[in-house]
């Protein structure tokens, strides 16, 4: 019981209250910057990382079904010229082995680029004046890219492994119901595995200690709002018409943008989860 001469801890603002503060930070010249070059970077280390997967799922554990899950993946979360990519993406995975090495360099390398200004990015949030070293910035920058990837393929192998399922018991897996089943298992995996990302990139990536209740609510909000504002997105791609401003060059727009967007929508939930958590504390 608290008495009456301790001070009691001020009430958190409801979402409303964070709505304003939250827009001036997104429209802010930090914000955007971060957006932009993690936009930037994010679109560099995707392919690569997406031929990797490729490559492990085809070449390394030999599975045909997890192969075919990853080109679902990519044809329901990329907003535009889903079949332009997963052809040249299917002939680099048939392409010699040089081409997957050097995908792997380009990832390591692309990974680091990435994590490095959200790690800045993050301490301001919080308010950590100091970040890591370029060496400690490289091995977390490292694990998350692998965490990351790890995630990525449970989500793949859970999809593949339900359609696995589905053939043994009915014989078949595309019929209408099998087809419903399998898409609803994808979207819940995929869902789950880019939750558990944005936990651990709100988690470990700022240079201090916070604690995991602390932002693990914003990263089942930004998981969801992020699954639903691509939806969004690709409604209005026919009324943006970015192939008759940019031409040929329409598809690396609307991947930086898409991408930009991402990372608005990252530095949203950091931002929330930051000042909830400082108005909680005594």
């Amino acid at each position: 019981m608290v008495s009456a001469s301790q001070p009691r801890a001020p009430a958190p603002r409801s979402l409303h209250q964070n709505i304003w503060p939250l827009t001036c930070y997104l429209f802010s010249a930090d914000a955007r910057t971060y957006a932009f070059s993690v936009a930037a970077l994010a679109i560099l280390s995707f392919f690569p990382f997406v031929l990797v997967l490729l490559t492990i799922t085809k070449n390394v554990l030999h599975s045909q079904v997890m192969y075919d899950v990853v080109l679902q993946l990519l044809r329901d979360y990329l907003p535009a010229s889903q079949d332009f990519v997963i052809r040249n993406l299917n002939v680099l995975v048939d392409a010699r082995r040089r081409a997957q090495v050097a995908s792997v360099l380009i990832l390591l390398i692309t990974s680091t680029g990435v994590f490095l200004p959200l790690e800045v990015a993050l301490n301001r949030v919080w308010g950590f004046t100091a970040h890591r070293s370029f060496l400690r910035n490289l091995l977390i920058s490292f694990g998350l890219a692998f965490a990351s990837g790890l995630l990525a393929l449970a989500s793949v192998a859970l999809t593949a492994g339900h359609q696995l399922l589905l053939q043994s018991m009915t014989g078949s897996d595309h019929g209408p119901l099998a087809r419903v089943s399998t898409f609803v298992v994808m979207k819940v995996s995929a869902v789950a595995a880019s939750i558990a990302i944005f936990f651990l990139i709100y988690w470990l990536l700022p240079n201090g200690k916070i604690p995991a209740r602390a932002v693990l609510p914003a990263a089942a909000v930004v998981g969801l709002l992020w699954e639903a504002a691509k939806y969004l997105y690709i409604w209005s791609l026919p009324w943006l018409n970015f192939r008759e401003v940019y031409g040929p060059f329409a598809v690396s727009v609307t991947l930086m943008i898409w991408a930009f967007l991402s990372g608005l929508l990252l530095l949203a939930g950091a931002h929330l989860s930051a000042v909830d958590h400082q108005e909680r504390l005594p």
